[in-house]
Formats: structure tokens, sequence, C-alpha cells
């Protein structure tokens, strides 16, 4: 198996009809990882791989759309169906764990630890993930916010994440073989269709995600002169 990106979700600021929120799963032959868990990506993500079997979970931030169903993962993983073999290790910004339990509080307390492996980003962070190797940068979406790039051998995927221009992520796309950015274009904390374009002009390829509301997918496309990501979609990343 190569290493592929299939496309769970890429909606904005919330899920809609056949499109959750931000959401995909990176694949090898050996290791899967689950990037990003925005609304309606568990359920989507079960159509390609068992969540018990994730080899690694990794979110860029904290904000609804992109890590809500790290919730009902959690109730999956301990009082489903689901049977792990351990806590799933689970990358992501400094309180993420705390936020987790703030939503799980009730009874009886709910350690995030008791479902996950919780490992926090920081700046230039990296984890080998099987046959990954994930490395993490801070980007620029006003609050602690990372961009990926997940090499396989000498193949390079590059993930934005949310985030305006800045120059950790024309870092995280410089080579790349794929690069999955946003294209929200709203406010200062965002990438324009063309802002996306300029991160990926070393890379190889550009695949738009995260479109704003504000714009359609063929006027994003057109902008920037790179495809819309689907849901649904798996792209081979080289």
């Amino acid at each position: 198996m190569t290493f592929r990106l299939t496309v769970l979700g890429t909606a904005t600021p919330y899920p809609r009809p056949g499109n959750p929120c931000s959401g995909y799963l990176l694949r090898t032959e050996h290791t899967a990882v689950w990037v990003d868990a925005g609304p309606g990506t568990l359920a989507e993500l079960q159509r390609h791989h068992r969540p018990d079997l994730l080899d690694a979970v990794w979110i860029s931030h904290t904000h609804a759309d992109h890590a809500a169903d790290l919730l009902p993962y959690y109730y999956a993983l301990l009082f489903a169906d689901q049977q792990p073999r351990a806590p799933i290790p689970l990358y992501g910004p400094p309180g993420l764990a705390d936020r987790l339990e703030t939503f799980l509080e009730g009874a009886a307390p709910n350690p995030a630890a008791a479902a996950f492996d919780v490992h926090e980003l920081h700046d230039g962070h990296r984890a080998d993930i099987g046959d990954l190797t994930l490395t993490s940068r801070a980007v620029h979406h006003g609050l602690p916010a990372f961009g990926l790039r997940a090499t396989h051998h000498d193949t390079t995927f590059a993930y934005s994440g949310d985030t305006g221009p800045c120059p950790a992520l024309d870092d995280l796309a410089t080579g790349a073989d794929l690069v999955l950015c946003e294209a929200d274009g709203a406010g200062p904390h965002h990438c324009t269709p063309e802002d996306a374009a300029a991160a990926a002009r070393g890379a190889r390829r550009l695949l738009l995600t995260h479109v704003g509301h504000t714009l359609s997918t063929a006027e994003a496309a057109e902008r920037a002169h790179a495809p819309v990501a689907r849901p649904g979609e798996t792209f081979t990343i080289r």
C-alpha cells in the first residue's frame, strides 16, 4: 500500500449534509493516523478503518470543527464494541486533555487517559508512528494551533490545519509531495485561496480544503488554480 490521504470531511464551521467538518485519514501499509476529528468524521472514518486499531490521532487545535468527535470516540473506545489494545496515542495542543475532561464530566470522573495516551504538541514536535514521522509546527490561528508534516520514506504530506499565512506554513509545504491547505478566506487567522497557492509554491501538488461559506468551491479552485478536496476521496500522496 502506498502513502494515501482519505478525506473524511471538509466543512466549516459546522457539518453539512454529506460533508462532516475537518477530518482526514493518513494510511500506509502498516500505519493509520486520524488527522483532526471534526463533527461527523468518526462515522466516516469507520468506512475506511476500525477506530480501535488506529495507530494515533493528531489534532491541529481545539476548535470544535476540528476536535469535537473526540468525545464520542472516547465513549466508543471505553463503553461500546471497540476494543483497543491500549489507550490510543493522541497528539494535540496544550490543554486538550483538560478540555476533553470538562466536556466528559459527569457523576464520576472521566479521565482522558482512560482512552488516550495524550501528548502535547509544541513547535517542532516530532513523533515516529509506525512507518510515519509526524512533525508539528506552530501556526497562526489566534490560539495554540499546529500544522503537520508527515513523512513516509521519501514521500511527504503537509497539512495547514487552520492558519493565516505565516513562515511556518511555508516551511511545512516546501518540498512536500502534497499540501492540503485550508481556504476559509475569512479574517486574519485563515488563508484565502491565493494564500494557499502561495504557501504551496514550493510543493509538487496543492489540494484545498475547509473552504469558507463566502466562497464556492469552484471559485476557490479557480483562484488557487488547484482542486478542492471532497468527502470520500482518496489521494495517493505520491
